[in-house]
């Protein structure tokens, strides 16, 4: 059972396509926890040149996908009222462990290490079945939209 679909998540998400990389949270902690999907399709843009014959997806994108489950996590944490944005602003021990490939599916989860507004450190990894494929710590700055 999810606990926001696509169309949540685009409600939340400034990203379209081909760059929303989110279709499904599964888990959400406020401030502590999220869980998220990725469902990774042999009909997305980038394997038509990464590369031609082997399909892999690129591990930036597995970082980016991280970052905007973790937004997603950040946007619920605030509340109602606020019209938060946020910014990726660091990657730290990023590890790539096995290559993911069209057909698999990405489970990533983000933990809260620590929140000091408006900086959001958390541990992020994400797996195909039960094997971690990718870990990274990822800093995002949240602040509140401007008119």
């Amino acid at each position: 059972m999810s606990v926001m679909e696509q169309a949540d998540i685009q409600a939340l998400l400034p990203h379209r396509y081909p760059f929303l990389l989110v279709d499904r949270i599964k888990e959400l902690d406020p401030d502590r926890r999220v869980v998220g999907i990725k469902n990774v399709t042999v009909n997305e843009p980038f394997f038509q040149g990464h590369f031609p014959g082997r399909p892999v997806m690129p591990g930036v994108l597995i970082i980016e996908a991280m970052a905007q489950v973790g937004g997603v996590l950040a946007f619920k944490s605030m509340g109602q009222s606020a019209k938060p944005v946020v910014y990726l602003t660091g990657v730290d021990g990023a590890k790539f462990r096995k290559p993911v490939v069209p057909g698999d599916q990405l489970r990533f989860e983000i933990d809260v290490i620590r929140k000091r507004p408006p900086f959001w450190k958390m541990q992020a990894k994400a797996f195909v079945d039960d094997e971690l494929v990718c870990e990274a710590e990822v800093t995002a700055m949240v602040t509140e939209e401007k008119p």
